[in-house]
């Protein structure tokens, strides 16, 4: 059994017991969360399309943390005129393990 949800206007394939990170949400280690932008929900052969989402189907989550990833370098640069700018970043992100789909 698996399901495509949406969060942070990206789309994710999940099953029970995936660990997913996904744009930042608020919440603390340990609580629980529930995704209700179910897009599709397949069961084996049986497969449940939304239009756009799927009718009470939901996906409940628990939040393992909240981290930052690889830092990148953004590095600016104007040839033959003395521009350099150079700037690092972190995205922040939260760690989710999927627990349950509830179609």
């Amino acid at each position: 059994m698996f399901a495509i949800i949406e969060t942070g206007s990206k789309q994710y394939k999940v099953s029970p017991g995936d660990k997913i990170k996904i744009e930042k949400i608020e919440g603390v280690s340990d609580s629980l969360i529930s995704f209700d932008q179910v897009l599709l929900l397949a069961d084996g052969a049986q497969v449940t399309i939304g239009q756009p989402t799927v009718q009470d189907a939901r996906v409940e989550g628990k939040i393992i943390g909240q981290k930052r990833g690889d830092k990148i370098i953004v590095f600016k640069y104007h040839a033959k005129s003395r521009y350099k700018k150079k700037k690092g970043h972190r995205q922040q992100y939260t760690e989710v393990e999927i627990l349950k789909i509830n179609s």
